[in-house]
């Protein structure tokens, strides 16, 4: 496969899902907001951090309002993290890569782009707001099913499996590390009803919040609710799920150009820390010492992806 063709693959998925992605954090930071009336601030300034942008942000503005960070994560043209800028990319990256993707692939993003455009060519009204949401995760949801439905299961399903993945594990990571350095107002609120809450918007802001409750029986603690997001195997959205699906992938492409490149080694030693880890002994490290140190190895595997694969020739 041409490099160039493997990262249209490759970024159409991690865009589609960065889209869906903000829609849960957004959401995530307005259910808290209602909680917490005029003291909300940091809420809305944990979600600006976790989505990488807070540079951007600061240039325009120089408050933390609802408003404002509705506007600028959905719909700001100057922020190409806003969902309607990553949107319009995973589109005009599944245009570029038309030939490799179904009917049905291409005619759902299609779709998907067109309705979302006319749905922020205005401010969204906070009434609005969660109908506008929903959408965004539907949108996503419905390329990832007729994609999982239609496509052959070769390199071009296998690049966009590791943009999704590599994607989401950015995501979950950067949710719990922004946890103990936003969120939290001070250390007193530890083990509070305060605390509780936020931790369980880290649940909603990951889809995760019943799949918790099946496990747990709705006891959430900060110890289980790491554990449940960084090692279960089962959760599609932990660090452990995403990392076996990112060296299964690696692997697969490897016997299919019958060469095993640096990737797919760094995968298999990102999996492999988190086989020898536990929660316990993270929050012995540190959480955040934990999670930076993913997000790092997680960022260089996807820089290593592009340079041996070639993405820009």
């Amino acid at each position: 496969m041409l490099g160039k063709t493997a990262s249209g693959l490759y970024w159409m998925f991690r865009q589609l899902e960065r889209s869906e992605n903000t829609a849960r954090m957004i959401e995530a930071g307005f259910r808290m907001a209602l909680t917490r009336g005029a003291r909300s601030e940091n809420e809305w300034a944990s979600i600006v951090l976790t989505a990488g942008c807070e540079t951007d942000y600061q240039q325009k503005h120089d408050s933390y309002t609802g408003s404002q960070v509705i506007e600028f994560l959905l719909q700001d043209k100057d922020n190409p993290s806003s969902v309607l800028r990553v949107f319009e990319a995973a589109r005009n990256n599944a245009r570029m890569v038309r030939t490799a993707l179904t009917r049905e692939v291409w005619e759902t993003v299609n779709e998907g782009w067109l309705g979302l455009k006319e749905r922020l060519a205005e401010p969204v009204n906070l009434d609005d707001l969660p109908d506008v949401l929903a959408y965004i995760r539907q949108r996503s949801a419905l390329v990832r099913g007729a994609w999982h439905g239609t496509a052959l299961r070769n390199d071009i399903y296998n690049f966009a499996r590791l943009g999704t993945r590599i994607e989401r594990a950015d995501n979950t990571a950067r949710i719990l590390d922004v946890k103990y350095y936003v969120l939290l107002p001070n250390v007193a609120a530890v083990g509070s009803s305060l605390d509780n809450v936020q931790w369980e918007s880290i649940l909603r802001s990951a889809s995760a919040a019943q799949a918790f409750n099946w496990l747990y029986g709705g006891e959430t603690t900060p110890l289980k609710i790491a554990d449940f997001l960084i090692f279960n195997a089962q959760m599609p959205r932990s660090l452990y799920y995403c990392a076996t699906d990112m060296v299964g992938a690696l692997n697969r492409l490897a016997d299919e150009y019958g060469d095993r490149p640096v990737s797919a080694a760094m995968a298999g030693k990102i999996l492999s820390g988190l086989t020898d880890q536990t929660a316990e002994g993270v929050y012995k490290i540190g959480l955040h010492e934990f999670l930076s140190d993913f997000l790092a190895r997680n960022n260089a595997l996807g820089t290593q992806i592009e340079t041996d694969y070639r993405f820009n020739e």
